[in-house]
């Protein structure tokens, strides 16, 4: 194992038993269950060497060439290609790779464009919004007067007119865009007019398709934003942590929202890995990745609804799905546990007018990130559906959840994460 984790895997053991066991039973689940949880995948062994370097213990408050620590030189380096490789691979005029996560970003975001009190329209949570979208439990919705907008009832797609009629009633100071569980293409042209229209700032979150559009596999919405926020850890495969891209004429605004006023000294561990990630993505094989995710999505997608459930808008466009699992009888808590006990690792989610609470909700959201990662193809996507479907209904019985669980390791032993 020393020769994954690294050299000092076996001091760690000596020094500190305990979290060495827990990172080599998570790699073992990593490695035998079903990873189809949207906003999870794989990175690559680089990736992880850069987060448990050297570059860890530096702080490095500012940025590159105006930082407030001594030696800085190295780091400097490291987050000056990163921001080259960003704008290079987005065609960004501008790009910060300091946030620690993608909701830091966002926080970063609002503090650029808005004061507290100001009003922003954004998608309605229950319809697949995002906490920082306006949750009144969040910053955003304590902090802001958040409007938001929706899908329509009869086909679950975003309501552009309503959007529209909303925007000019309330005149936002910023839109956003994105989503967590929505499997759709956003119409970026439509919402730039709209945005033109009142005078709002356009803000895209882009947390769960960017890696799709660094891959080339779907429509960027770095040509109409004011600013893309996203995280690094998704499709695109790289460190937990966020980054935004704007316009060069909201450049100094972003990088003081960030540093100082959001955040401290960036981790440059984390931002080294950033860069590394970003070289992967200009590979063309990564293109031939991204495309690779859209289908096996749509594959799985189509083959959970002729195991009798219902895709949420009639299928998808992106790397996730949103599935109604009404007509199972089982509410997505219990899928997403019976699922867990069976060695398929997804979550329950709430469906567009759900009947249920948050809590419980009528439906569960699979992805295709990780799976995709370890080489699996439109091939698999029927058996992966075969035993969602079967730990959904007979996932209660311990035998029944066993036997699922022993099918879940032989398929993932063909397609090994980090081999030996």
């Amino acid at each position: 194992m020393s020769q994954f984790f690294g050299a000092d895997f076996d001091q760690l053991q000596s020094q500190d038993p305990e979290i060495a066991a827990i990172l080599l039973s998570e790699l073992d689940r990593q490695r035998k269950n079903l990873q189809l949880i949207a906003s999870e995948n794989f990175t690559s062994p680089a990736v992880l060497t850069a987060l448990g370097s050297t570059l860890s213990n530096k702080y490095a408050e500012g940025y590159p060439g105006k930082r407030y620590y001594g030696g800085c030189e190295e780091v400097d380096k490291a987050e000056v290609i990163g921001i080259e490789r960003a704008k290079e691979l987005f065609g960004a005029e501008h790009a910060n790779l300091q946030p620690h996560s993608g909701a830091s970003a966002n926080v970063a975001v609002y503090q650029a464009f808005t004061k507290p009190g100001d009003t922003v329209l954004a998608m309605s949570l229950p319809h697949g919004g995002h906490l920082t979208h306006g949750s009144k439990v969040n910053f955003s919705g304590k902090w802001f007067n958040v409007e938001s907008y929706g899908v329509r009832k009869e086909d679950e797609l975003i309501d552009y007119d309503e959007l529209r009629e909303i925007a000019k009633r309330v005149r936002p100071k910023m839109i956003c865009s994105g989503a967590t569980a929505y499997p759709r293409l956003i119409d970026f042209k439509i919402i730039r007019e709209i945005c033109d229209e009142v005078g709002a700032i356009m803000w895209v979150d882009a947390a769960h398709f960017i890696g799709l559009v660094a891959g080339k596999a779907i429509p960027s919405p770095v040509p109409y934003a004011d600013v893309v926020s996203f995280t690094t850890h998704k499709v695109l495969r790289g460190p937990r942590g966020g980054m935004i891209l704007s316009k060069a004429a909201h450049a100094a605004a972003i990088d003081k929202a960030v540093f100082p006023g959001m955040q401290g000294g960036p981790i440059m561990s984390a931002v080294a890995a950033k860069a590394i990630a970003l070289k992967e993505c200009l590979d063309s094989a990564y293109q031939d990745y991204a495309k690779q995710v859209i289908l096996n999505c749509k594959a799985l997608a189509s083959a959970l609804e002729k195991e009798g459930m219902r895709a949420v808008s009639g299928g998808t466009d992106t790397h996730l799905a949103l599935i109604d699992i009404r007509s199972t009888g089982i509410n997505g808590k219990v899928a997403d546990e019976r699922c867990g006990k069976s060695g398929i690792t997804l979550n329950k989610n709430a469906i567009p007018y759900d009947p249920e609470t948050p809590a419980v909700t009528s439906g569960i959201r699979v992805g295709t990130p990780a799976v995709t990662t370890q080489g699996m193809s439109v091939t698999e996507m029927p058996i992966i559906a075969s035993l969602i479907a079967r730990a959904i209904k007979d996932g209660a019985d311990d035998a029944k959840a066993a036997a699922i669980r022993s099918e879940v390791n032989a398929l993932t032993a063909k397609f090994p994460v980090y081999p030996r």
